[in-house]
């Protein structure tokens, strides 16, 4: 009979452990804080716009692409803030293109509770890079991740590979 082993994922005792704060993460993010954790995740700030990496991807290279603007409701998005969203989208695309060669991608939006938005009144957009095969067990069976990567060793490859 096989040994249950557990699955590690020290990093996130740091976030279990820390004082919770009530702030929406997304928002204040147009120039570099290093006193917030997200900060390190940051690959890319445009004018209305910034890229971060998700800190629970479903998988490695995972993004989202919010506005500065705190704003729930896709229609309530300027003109200017859904051009650079789909913008920062195909650019961030091509980053992961070069660094990561998924065979696909899922892209979209999760508007509100029921549809699964974890961050129903800040939108944001998805991109999340696919390979053949990698969904295994593990979130099916298992409920759980593999990411095989740090995530701050991912975002500074995302961050330097950016142009």
């Amino acid at each position: 009979m096989k040994e249950n082993r557990p699955l590690w994922a020290p990093w996130r005792i740091k976030f279990i452990r820390e004082k919770k704060e009530k702030r929406c993460f997304m928002c204040d993010q147009k120039k570099p804080a290093k006193h917030y954790p997200e900060e390190e995740l940051i690959v890319h700030r445009g004018k209305q716009v910034f890229v971060i990496l998700n800190r629970y991807p479903y998988n490695s290279g995972h993004l989202l692409i919010a506005p500065y603007r705190h704003v729930a409701d896709i229609a309530v998005l300027t003109k200017t803030e859904r051009l650079e969203i789909m913008d920062l989208g195909v650019d961030a695309k091509n980053v992961l293109d070069k660094l990561m060669h998924p065979d696909g991608y899922n892209v979209g939006f999760n508007l509100g509770p029921a549809a699964g938005a974890g961050i129903a009144d800040h939108i944001h957009m998805h991109l999340v890079p696919r390979w053949v095969g990698d969904c295994n067990f593990m979130p099916v069976i298992g409920d759980s991740r593999v990411v095989p990567e740090a995530l701050e060793t991912t975002a500074k490859l995302i961050r330097d590979a950016w142009v």
